[in-house]
C-alpha cells in the first residue's frame, strides 16, 4: 500500500464522520437526519465522533487493503487517523481559572469556643 493512499484514507473517514457527526451539510439535510434518529442506537452512533469513525472507516479499509490482514489494520488505523485529525483541528475551550480564596483569621473559630459553657 502506497502511503498517499493511507493519508487520503484518513482525510476521507475524517470528512464523511466529520459531515454526520457536526455539521448541518447542505440544505441541513444532516442535521434532519441526526433529529430524526433520535436516541435510537443510530442517533446515538452519530453524535459520537469516535464510534462514527471506527464504523466508516470499515468500508475504506476493505477498499483501500488488499490483503485480510492488511484490511484488519486498516480499520482502526484510519479511525485513529481522523480521531487525531479531529483533536489537532477543533477548537478548545479555555479552562477558567480555578478558584482560590483564603477566609480572613476572624472568621476561623478558636479551640476555646468548640469547649461546652458551664
Amino acid at each position: 500500500m502506497r502511503y498517499y493512499w493511507l493519508l487520503l484514507g484518513v482525510l476521507g473517514v475524517w470528512r464523511l464522520t466529520y459531515l454526520l457527526q457536526a455539521e448541518d451539510g447542505p440544505w441541513d439535510l444532516m442535521a434532519r437526519l441526526r433529529r430524526a434518529l433520535g436516541d435510537a442506537f443510530w442517533g446515538r452512533l452519530l453524535a459520537c465522533f469516535y464510534c462514527l469513525s471506527l464504523w466508516i472507516s470499515a468500508p475504506f479499509a476493505y477498499l483501500l487493503g488488499t490483503t485480510t490482514t492488511e484490511r484488519l489494520l486498516l480499520w482502526p488505523a484510519l479511525s485513529a487517523g481522523a480521531i487525531l485529525l479531529l483533536r489537532a483541528t477543533e477548537r478548545r475551550a479555555e479552562t477558567p481559572p480555578a478558584l482560590y480564596y483564603e477566609e480572613p483569621a476572624d472568621v476561623l473559630r478558636s479551640p476555646e469556643s468548640d469547649l461546652p459553657r458551664e
